[in-house]
């Protein structure tokens, strides 16, 4: 026995189920396109980057261990760290006359914004990890409804169509996220190393203008 209105709730959501079919694909579209911008700027990103190597870090951190602050401000400015690690650690070589607590709340200070700066870089791509699948997995279900109710019929067709829609959209809403994945999961190492870096020299530097 079906309870009364129920088939009236039954239609109106099946309506609104078909209507939202068009949005998702348009969706899944834009998410396309985000992915593979994000996949061109990581490969760039990947051709370009330079890290130091261990033995230059080791280098890096004794001549800075031994200087005062002009030296130390000549140093990084001729390393091969990248800007914004520069930017952090002469920032910190620029207080070199406040307390030695203050120069480590800086530090740490400045240090935690950037890693804020880098997780934002990172930010579309997380969410397409979640949100790619979700969306493959709505353009899979929605067409199932007509074309189940089309195979009753004997509709072959239109069974077909819908289908071909479902695989299509959930390899799309799967492919979406895992290249958002692997930028994402390779960024976030990069990332990682970076800010490793700079902690490692922000402590010799604050050692060094102690010492001065």
């Amino acid at each position: 026995m079906i309870i009364q209105g129920t088939e009236t709730l039954s239609s109106l959501i099946h309506i609104i189920s078909e209507s939202l079919l068009t949005p998702v694909i348009i969706i899944l579209i834009i998410f396309l396109v985000i992915v593979i911008l994000s996949l061109g700027g990581f490969i760039n990103e990947a051709i370009s980057r330079k890290t130091i190597s261990s033995k230059e870090l080791e280098e890096l951190i004794r001549d800075i261990s031994f200087s005062n602050h002009n030296q130390i401000k000549e140093i990084i400015e001729k390393s091969n760290l990248f800007k914004y690690q520069k930017d952090i650690l002469m920032r910190i070589a620029n207080n070199y006359d406040i307390g030695i607590d203050a120069r480590k709340a800086l530090a740490s200070k400045l240090i935690e914004e950037e890693e804020l700066n880098l997780v934002k870089n990172t930010s579309k791509t997380d969410v397409l990890i979640r949100l790619g699948p979700i969306f493959g997995l709505l353009g899979t279900l929605i067409p199932l409804g007509p074309g189940l109710a089309a195979l009753g019929s004997g509709d072959i067709s239109t069974l077909a169509e819908a289908l071909i829609i479902a695989f299509d959209t959930t390899v799309l809403g799967l492919a979406i996220g895992a290249v958002a994945y692997f930028i994402s999961k390779f960024k976030k190492q990069w990332y990682e190393n970076d800010l490793s870096t700079v902690e490692a020299i922000a402590e010799a530097e604050i050692e060094a203008l102690n010492k001065g």
